[in-house]
């Protein structure tokens, strides 16, 4: 008997390119269609952009453009002024500290300022008025907006005067980035 040897017999195969290739390429073409959509994000309205995709996945979107809420700013720094008397709102010193670090921290136009006023929650720290603590920490918060914008630390249209909270009796003054470019 004859003796076969199939290395012979064996087609010459075309040289192939590895997998790994391919998984590269898929990578590449991934990666090339993020950057274009984060470089064509750059000028589109970011809110048309959501609702555009909510719209894409499906998703009703029940509220109207206008009633969507903006988002908290982001708390940058913070200051305060503490010592208060118990039931009133009259400043207890004089706010030019509080100005200066306002106006320096109001420089960037995406800046803005939020001022909240507290009560200490005990019975002698309510309004005299009313008997209420938190007409008192409102009192405060805007005795010290008040003093904010008659010093010229920042515009009005910055300023927001937040809800009420038990804590010292004081007013903490917060900034917070809006976003946005210069």
């Amino acid at each position: 008997m004859m003796s076969r040897t199939f290395d012979d017999d064996l087609p010459d195969l075309a040289p192939t390119r590895p997998i790994w290739l391919m998984t590269l390429a898929d990578l590449a073409l991934l990666l090339i269609g993020f950057f274009v959509l984060l470089q064509a994000s750059q000028q589109l309205d970011r809110a048309a952009l959501a609702r555009g995709l909510r719209a894409g996945f499906g998703v009703r979107d029940t509220l109207a453009p206008s009633a969507i809420p903006t988002p908290e700013p982001m708390a940058v720094s913070a200051g305060a002024m503490r010592g208060f008397a118990p039931g009133s709102a009259a400043l207890p010193t004089t706010p030019d500290g509080l100005i200066a670090w306002a106006r320096d921290a109001a420089r960037d136009t995406r800046v803005t300022l939020r001022v909240a006023g507290a009560v200490d929650g005990s019975p002698a720290d309510v309004d005299p008025l009313t008997g209420s603590g938190a007409v008192l920490a409102a009192d405060r918060a805007r005795a010290v907006a008040s003093a904010l914008l008659l010093g010229h630390a920042v515009p009005a249209n910055r300023i927001t005067i937040a809800a009420a909270r038990p804590g010292q009796r004081g007013v903490t003054v917060s900034t917070g980035f809006a976003g946005g470019r210069q």
